[in-house]
């Protein structure tokens, strides 16, 4: 799995999943310059999936995890280890952020 500040890389994935997948082979992130303008959000590293047949944590890299502090709404979906799947984020999404203890923060990722 790679970054890309491209949009059009023919690498990326788009939306959610329905079934089991493997992760896109590259993922879009904001530019170095543009994450280092400062967070809007807390930088958190990991989510957990509150689907009752998941329920797993996703660690994430830190350029996706300063993408989304800087843009909390710029993805629309994020990956779930546990089920392998693309699944929703932002007010009907289905993972909360951990801190860095592992507690929830009962924050939607994506908002």
């Amino acid at each position: 799995m790679s970054y890309t500040t491209d949009p059009r890389d023919p690498h990326l994935g788009h939306g959610s999943d329905t079934r089991p997948r493997p992760q896109n082979e590259a993922y879009l992130v904001l530019s170095e310059a543009e994450r280092k303008r400062g967070f809007a959000r807390p930088l958190y590293r990991s989510y957990i999936h509150h689907d009752p047949e998941c329920g797993a944590v996703t660690t994430m890299g830190l350029a996706l995890c300063e993408t989304y502090a800087r843009n909390p709404s710029f993805y629309g979906a994020t990956y779930c280890c546990g089920c392998r799947m693309h699944r929703p984020v932002g007010r009907e999404g289905e993972f909360t952020w951990l801190d860095d203890s592992g507690t929830d923060t009962h924050i939607l990722v994506g908002t």
